[in-house]
């Protein structure tokens, strides 16, 4: 067996990578381009309310184009667009017009994961997806890892202007990357039969599925399910990712090299928790368990992390308040890569980005609700605990949203 499905994990994971670096060069270097552009609390809500609006209609279009054009072609473009949208960031003169650009970067990047998640369900049968995903996932912690510091020290030595500018360019080169080398396995001449077999030993469910489009997946209650899990968990992690530097700056009082350091802590964990999740729920799988139960265990077990992790605002010191918000991140990981796996469980390859799109522009939807309007108000009016305190409820909901709605996540049939 040839196993180049890794080498194409591998790809999908440097993109990932890519795509939250992009991301988080704002909410990292927030402080230094607060004070330099004059953004004030309730500005920076709208900003990042800008990002998730256009990231949430962007889902919804671009998971459609994916399913059409193929990831070959969906992918490279997305890239490409996120990668100009990033180096436009570093022209901005007011928060207006870094809302333009947010804006732009949150469409473009709207198609990393319907791209990502239907690129490991051409590579990948189902025992093996939710681990893949874990891994690909896992891009989005190191991203976070390794973006603050480096991004305080190039703050500090070139100017914040120069870090969308780098990120950028690795943008560039990796679309490049991803457009010579991607293919179908079937059309790939660095797959040999062992492999392919490897690959296709769930194709018997796959042909037995109807054709389902953009529309057609609407009325499934499968996907009323992932839109839900997606809607009322995705603005915890959106909460955390966009106001954490703020939070560990202006409450806990962290100096901006310390907050260098500790976010790469919160984010280590958020790691563990999304290979750990993958890896959990194919464990239960090879032992016999159904994929559904095996799904819902995993899930179940990231969402009890999170009431625990909430209580990181009433911590006593910023030690223990970084410890908890870790816990956070690692359960929500855990849970993501295996509601994302729950789509290609049930809804055949075609259907995969469309679908994930359709989930995702809920929570984007989510995000912009409850993670950028709403604590831009109450942090401003009310302070960090009753935000702190509300997202730690949000996963249960959504577990729950997603046991009624799924139900046995059998595969659509014709």
């Amino acid at each position: 067996m040839t196993r180049y499905r890794w080498f194409i994990l591998s790809l999908l994971f440097l993109v990932t990578t890519n795509n939250y670096l992009d991301r988080i060069v704002l909410s990292v270097l927030i402080p230094i381009i607060r004070d330099d552009l004059h953004i004030s609390t309730e500005q920076y809500s709208y900003i990042s309310a800008t990002f998730q609006m256009a990231y949430t209609l962007g889902f919804l279009a671009v998971g459609k184009f994916i399913d059409r054009y193929g990831t070959r072609i969906g992918y490279t473009l997305s890239i490409l667009w996120w990668s100009a949208a990033a180096a436009l960031h570093a022209l901005a003169r007011s928060w207006l017009q870094m809302g333009l650009w947010r804006g732009m970067l949150g469409f473009g990047e709207s198609g990393n994961f319907p791209a990502a998640i239907k690129s490991v369900a051409e590579w990948f049968p189902r025992k093996d997806r939710a681990f893949a995903t874990g891994i690909f996932n896992a891009g989005t912690n190191v991203a976070s890892m390794v973006g603050p510091p480096l991004f305080v020290w190039m703050a500090a030595t070139v100017g914040w202007r120069a870090c969308f500018f780098v990120t950028a360019s690795t943008g560039f080169v990796l679309a490049l990357v991803w457009w010579i080398v991607y293919r179908l396995p079937g059309n790939h001449r660095s797959v040999n039969a062992a492999e392919l077999a490897y690959i296709r030993s769930d194709r018997d469910e796959q042909e037995a599925a109807p054709q389902i489009g953009w529309r057609a997946a609407l009325k499934y209650r499968e996907t009323w399910g992932f839109s839900a899990g997606k809607f009322l968990a995705d603005p915890v992690w959106w909460f955390y990712l966009t106001w954490l530097t703020l939070y560990l700056r202006d409450v806990r009082k962290l100096d901006m090299l310390v907050v260098g350091w500790s976010l790469p802590v919160v984010y280590l964990m958020a790691d563990v928790g999304s290979v750990g999740g993958g890896w959990l729920s194919g464990y239960l799988i090879r032992r016999g368990w159904h994929h559904a139960k095996a799904r819902k265990t995993a899930m179940a077990v990231c969402c009890s992390l999170m009431p625990v992790a909430a209580l990181a605002v009433l911590a006593p010191n910023a030690a223990a308040a970084v410890a908890l918000v870790s816990l956070a991140t690692a359960g929500h990981q855990g849970w993501s890569c295996n509601l994302y796996t729950t789509v290609s469980d049930v809804f055949p390859k075609p259907a995969v980005a469309s679908v994930t799109g359709i989930g995702g522009a809920f929570g984007g939807f989510g995000g912009v609700l409850f993670s950028s309007l709403l604590p831009g108000y109450v942090i401003s009016h009310f302070g960090y605990t009753p935000i702190f305190l509300v997202m730690g409820c949000f996963h249960l909901l959504a577990l729950a949203a997603v046991h009624v709605l799924m139900r046995d996540m059998e595969p659509i049939r014709a």
